[in-house]
């Protein structure tokens, strides 16, 4: 590890690679989940998708976890997508990780829903059946958590789950990651959980690597706490670490 620090309750570590990152990050969220195992016989957790996430879910899937006492919500899904199409966050978690550990139970958010609304009253309504003990999250290049990009973001929402409109920035980091062939190809909606949902769990790892995230992780760090940075918000959350390489955090002074 190169440097850990706390900015308010957020707690962070730097390590030299993403790999070391996405290691250490996969040991904390596998030990928060067997904790919560042996309190009450059972775990809950979210998982998010996205390039930043490759390397943290192939070290999670091969910690020692009983995935058979595991219950898994997720982030979002964009509005309108079948789970077959390449770009699904469905598929990505499936494929990744879902397939492979098996988990007891498993909530989608189906985004191609007949009914938009009823679908994020539906998950919202699984939401508050559970106890969270852990959200695996990242952070957008344009500071955002979920899908709540900061034109739609929102630190006091009564809702949990919403449809949200993707900024400009959002839909170019899917395009730049290469989800999409063309940036008209990018969703222009989602189905997302909210601020609220996500500061309601008991713990959240953040995991965000790449020096395209730098901008946005000294924001989250060193700016306001402000819907101009989603992100920001971690800062107030009770146990909540956020794991990045040096690349990442490339524009914060570690060493100071």
């Amino acid at each position: 590890m190169k440097k850990s620090f706390q900015i308010e309750q957020l707690r962070v570590h730097v390590y030299a690679t993403k790999e070391q990152m996405s290691q250490k990050a996969a040991e904390f969220v596998t030990k928060k989940l067997n904790e919560a195992i042996e309190h009450k016989g059972c775990a809950t957790l979210i998982l998010a998708t996205g390039a930043s996430q490759f390397e943290f879910l192939d070290f999670l899937k091969r910690t020692q976890i009983d995935w058979s006492k595991i219950t898994v919500f997720h982030l979002d899904e964009y509005k309108d997508m079948t789970i077959e199409h390449p770009a699904s966050f469905r598929k990505y978690l499936q494929e990744r990780i879902l397939d492979d550990v098996k988990p007891a139970n498993v909530h989608f958010l189906q985004g191609d829903a007949d009914n938009s609304e009823k679908e994020v009253q539906r998950y919202e309504a699984l939401l508050k059946q559970h106890e969270i003990d852990i959200a695996c999250i990242g952070i957008g290049e344009n500071g955002h958590l979920a899908f709540n990009d900061p034109p739609v973001a929102d630190f006091n929402d009564p809702r949990l789950v919403k449809v949200v409109e993707l900024d400009e920035t959002c839909r170019r980091q899917q395009l730049g990651e290469g989800w999409f062939p063309r940036l008209a190809d990018v969703p222009t909606h989602a189905l997302s959980l909210t601020i609220p949902a996500i500061m309601r769990c008991k713990a959240i790892s953040c995991v965000v690597p790449d020096e395209r995230k730098a901008p946005a992780v000294r924001a989250a760090l060193l700016g306001d706490i402000s819907t101009k940075c989603p992100a920001s918000v971690l800062r107030r959350h009770a146990d909540a670490v956020m794991w990045l390489d040096e690349k990442a955090a490339s524009q914060l002074n570690v060493e100071k």
